[in-house]
């Protein structure tokens, strides 16, 4: 099986942070799920979220999207403090797109159809909405299946759509959680390639990719970021997290290998 990203972003001629979290912590009643986060999102990267189960990566997702508010810390998004603004503002005015762990599609419309809802709500232009409709249908390879059903699609083709459905805004972030639950090999394979696609794109898209499939994330990441114990304990590249004993400790183990 060949190699699915061929380059790693591991340095910028002019590097962006464009999401910063600056000493996040959370807590749930009296427990506490984060504890002084404080992570850096650059321009253009595809950066992979992982730890064990229960570890507050899901909040952390939560946060940056606006859903979730943290005990303390701030939350700045190409600069700007966005800690106290709504979903939809941060959707609107900072161009970020949530692709849900629980597929993301409305499973009683046809692919078709769910493209053309979310095109009514982000497009004004009518034209414009049919030709970017058509182009999603096309880049994503949905012809074959777009009168079908969502909830009658395989699961690659379920995340495909869902991807297609953010992609209507045009967003700068996006978020993954689990994007490879439940796909089998070249499934996964499949939408491995489409993630990688995004990045050589002209938009400079950052992509926050949350997942337990460790091999399957830190394959298509140019960094990854691990949390544990409340705490980003390890981050870099797949390479350096390998030979981090700290991740090893925590999260991969010893016998853990990427290929």
């Amino acid at each position: 099986m060949g190699i699915i990203k061929k380059f790693r972003i591991t340095t910028f001629k002019k590097e962006v942070h464009k999401i910063k979290l600056k000493k996040i912590s959370l807590s749930f009643d009296k427990r506490q799920i984060l504890d002084d986060i404080s992570i850096n999102i650059r321009e253009g990267e595809i950066c992979g979220l992982l730890g064990p189960n229960g570890v507050g990566k899901s909040s952390l997702f939560n946060i940056i999207l606006g859903s979730l508010k943290p005990n303390y810390g701030n939350i700045f998004i190409n600069g700007t403090d966005v800690t106290n603004l709504p979903i939809y503002k941060r959707a609107v005015d900072f161009g970020l797109s949530v692709i849900p762990q629980t597929s993301g599609v409305f499973g009683n419309l046809t692919c078709l159809e769910n493209l053309k809802a979310i095109s009514e709500i982000v497009i004004k232009n009518k034209n414009e909405r049919s030709f970017k409709v058509e182009k999603m249908i096309s880049k994503f390879e949905l012809d074959a299946v777009k009168n079908t059903k969502a909830r009658h699609l395989s699961g690659g083709q379920r995340k495909k759509c869902a991807i297609a459905m953010s992609l209507m805004s045009d967003p700068k972030i996006i978020l993954m959680d689990e994007p490879f639950q439940g796909l089998d090999i070249m499934s996964t394979r499949d939408l491995q390639e489409t993630i990688v696609n995004l990045q050589t794109e002209d938009i400079k898209r950052s992509c926050i990719i949350s997942d337990h499939a460790a091999r399957d994330l830190l394959a298509i990441s140019d960094r990854a970021i691990i949390l544990a114990n409340k705490k980003v304990v390890a981050e870099g590249t797949p390479s350096e997290l390998l030979n981090d004993q700290n991740a090893r400790n925590v999260y991969f183990g010893d016998s853990f290998k990427i290929n």
